[in-house]
């Protein structure tokens, strides 16, 4: 760790550095022109293709397995959000029809697991004792499900939508990995890397862009049983999606290219591309392409602010640009640093760009919510900055509530909402009330934060972290305060899963946009790993594959 003297006004500002790596990417990203001819092949063959998809969803000859397997392996595909209308009406009759869920079809656990899924991911808050009918009379599973592979994969996957209190997911959970993990070094290709890869990621908590790229490439197309229509038609959907992607990460890159960060503020992360990646997680389809480079912009902006609290603002600084921010005025510029102007008014551009650029949906007023909030992190990044500064050290609810703010997600899922048209102001205002599905939410992003982080910070001589205050107030070493974190952890995954029921308080558009953003914690942290500040191992592969590599056809 080093530090550069500054001489100024007779006193020496010592300034921490952290040193984060330079971006990965180059200017990789600064320019892509897009082949209209093969782009316009693509959407005119899509068409084609959609129709014969959607009568197969629609084609009433099918039995119960058939259509949950079809509407599986479409939204595995990528390709559902063509058909949202009609998978839910399918599902919702299922969800009718079949209360009692009895009857042959019932005791296929594959068939069985799939449609709990399903229904519980569309909102349907189906019951999990159905699935009593798999266990014996001591309340564990038959242990002749063992061999039944395709079955435990089911039921694996199904366990990880569990809301609070049920106990027989817990218990699938347990049954099904322990199972899989013994038969996974047994199996045939393709199952053998289904199993894998559900074993290292769940579907319901992976990135359903990255699940999609995988899925396509690596398990349907070797598959048998494969049907060639769906097959082409993910293909060349996704391919012509990335086309846009990479047009939109241009975009992103330019406009940071043009603020010259890199040169002007050397002390922050340079991580433009990793934060456009970041929104395709939130969401990838094509209507919410103005939602995406808006989300992405705010995220490059708001790592920069983070980056100027955390490794280089002093307390006499750090507090004029709290206040500065807070009075959210130009004029305000002239109390600042040098330093800090450059952010600031960049920061100030930004937001009056998306109020010029929403006017014309006459939808400008919204930007009011996205700005409070980003007061509101500043407020607390500065208290945070404050502790470091001071040495001192919270307790651990006190931590809590203001280290909740900090990390990001109250910002970002607002910001999300500024570029969907279908968002409106009673949208914003409920989220701006903290539901227990966003608190979840933010709790998850903290707490996965904190864990992932934990050697970091101490290595930097931060004493105010979540864990050691847990630690402190607790009197718990450091793998008790683990355990109790990733408690924590499993505790929000509840409240997230059971905040997608019905019925809900807003739309399933707005409510995804909370689950693909916990999801994306979920993939960011793996293995405690902070692959923000890190992206060589954890998002470089997928941004390869997301936004650089297309699939073969």
């Amino acid at each position: 760790m080093g530090s550069t003297a500054v001489v100024n006004n007779e006193e020496e500002i010592v300034r921490p550095v952290a040193n984060f790596s330079p971006s990965l990417w180059g200017d990789r990203f600064h320019s892509f022109s897009i082949d209209n001819q093969v782009a316009q092949k693509y959407a005119h063959e899509i068409e084609a293709l959609k129709e014969q998809t959607r009568s197969m969803l629609l084609s009433t000859g099918r039995n119960l397995a058939e259509t949950l397997n079809l509407i599986d392996i479409i939204e595995r595909l990528g390709i559902a959000y063509h058909f949202e209308k009609e998978i839910d009406e399918i599902l919702g009759q299922i969800y009718s029809e079949n209360t009692s869920f009895e009857g042959d079809a019932y005791n296929d656990l594959c068939t069985f697991a799939l449609q709990f899924r399903l229904l519980r991911q569309h909102g349907y808050n189906i019951s999990p004792k159905i699935f009593s009918k798999f266990q014996g009379g001591n309340g564990k599973f038959e242990e002749s499900l063992a061999s039944d592979v395709l079955g435990l994969l089911s039921l694996y996957e199904a366990s990880h939508v569990r809301t609070h209190g049920e106990d027989i997911l817990e218990e699938a959970l347990t049954f099904s990995t322990t199972h899989l993990e013994s038969a996974a070094p047994h199996l045939k290709s393709p199952l053998k890397e289904q199993v894998e890869h559900a074993l290292e990621q769940s579907l319901h908590k992976g990135i359903p862009r990255v699940e999609t790229r995988f899925f396509i490439s690596s398990i349907y197309e070797k598959e048998k049983s494969k049907n060639d229509v769906l097959l082409r038609f993910a293909k060349l959907d996704f391919n012509l999606l990335q086309m846009l992607h990479k047009q939109e990460l241009v975009e992103v890159s330019r406009w940071w290219k043009d603020l010259d960060f890199v040169t002007t503020l050397p002390y922050a992360r340079d991580r433009a591309v990793e934060c456009y990646f970041w929104t395709v997680g939130v969401y990838f389809e094509p209507q919410y392409s103005q939602a995406r480079v808006m989300l992405a912009k705010t995220i490059a902006m708001i790592s920069i602010v983070d980056d100027t609290f955390d490794t280089y603002g002093i307390v006499k600084e750090l507090e004029t640009y709290t206040d500065a921010i807070q009075r959210w005025d130009i004029s305000e510029i002239d109390h600042l640093p040098d330093y800090m102007q450059i952010s600031y008014k960049a920061l100030l551009d930004l937001y009056a760009d998306y109020e010029k650029e929403l006017s014309g949906d006459g939808r400008s007023h919204v930007v009011y919510h996205a700005k409070e909030r980003m007061k509101e992190i500043v407020r607390n990044y500065n208290v945070e900055a404050k502790w470091f500064i001071e040495g001192y050290m919270p307790p651990v609810s006190e931590y809590l509530s203001n280290a909740l703010a900090t990390s990001t997600y109250y910002l970002l899922t607002t910001t999300s909402y500024l570029g969907m048209k279908c968002s409106a102001m009673k949208d914003f205002e409920w989220l701006a009330r903290n539901p227990k599905i966003l608190e979840a939410n933010v709790t998850l992003c903290r707490v996965i934060d904190d864990i992932a982080t934990y050697e970091v910070e101490k290595s930097r001589g931060k004493i105010a972290t979540g864990i050691e205050c847990y630690m402190r107030d607790y009197r718990v070493s450091t793998e008790e305060a683990m355990v109790k974190f990733h408690e924590m952890v499993e505790t929000a995954w509840k409240d997230v899963n059971e905040g997608i029921l019905r019925p809900a308080p807003v739309s399933a558009e707005i409510l995804t946009r909370i689950l693909n953003l916990a999801r994306i914690i979920d993939v960011t942290y793996k293995h405690n790993q902070d692959g923000y500040t890190h992206p060589e191992k954890v998002l470089k592969p997928h941004i390869i594959a997301l936004l650089v590599d297309s699939i073969e056809i």
